[in-house]
């Protein structure tokens, strides 16, 4: 009995050493933090809804969000955001069978010395989601969460954006 466990035991250590190696040799890595090519950033437009799941991600990347301007070295001003529901189908009775909602944040970043680092961007995200009168506090739940994942998605869109986004040479 004992051979036949060492036995079993010696097959899965060396299964799961392949599978690691197997990931090691295709490049396979965590994400770790984002690149950033700033420490300090000043977050203008901080009234949106949006700004404090963004604060909450540039910390946990290292960056040091700064309520005084003139201590940023990067500046990422927040123009709007705006969320919209529209009807996406109805049933034979004209009753509202499905909802799609929509997201939708435009921004634009720049250094301390008010330059630019490229043109106003656009972050959108869309869900759809089935309707139903008699589950009104489900859904309205759900429509909630949904919102709030358009967001997430949002600020990691934001932050992947970031991350490209190289200040000009000078």
């Amino acid at each position: 009995m004992q051979i036949i466990r060492a036995l079993w035991l010696r097959r899965v250590y060396g299964l799961v050493l392949l599978l690691t190696l197997s990931l090691v040799a295709c490049g396979f890595q965590l994400r770790g933090m984002a690149d950033l090519s700033f420490k300090t950033l000043n977050i203008q437009g901080s009234k949106l809804t949006l700004s404090r799941d963004l604060q909450q991600w540039l910390k946990t990347n290292g960056v040091q969000v700064v309520e005084n301007a003139e201590n940023a070295e990067a500046f990422i001003e927040l123009l709007g955001e705006s969320y919209e529901k529209r009807i996406r189908s109805l049933s034979g009775q004209g009753l509202v069978r499905e909802y799609e909602l929509n997201y939708r944040v435009s921004f634009r970043t720049r250094d301390a010395s008010s330059a630019l680092w490229g043109p106003e961007q656009v972050v959108q995200s869309r869900r759809d989601f089935s309707y139903n009168d008699t589950a009104l506090l489900g859904k309205l739940e759900e429509e909630e969460r949904l919102n709030a994942d358009m967001r997430k998605d949002a600020v990691r869109e934001i932050m992947r954006r970031l991350t490209a986004i190289k200040p000009a040479a000078k």
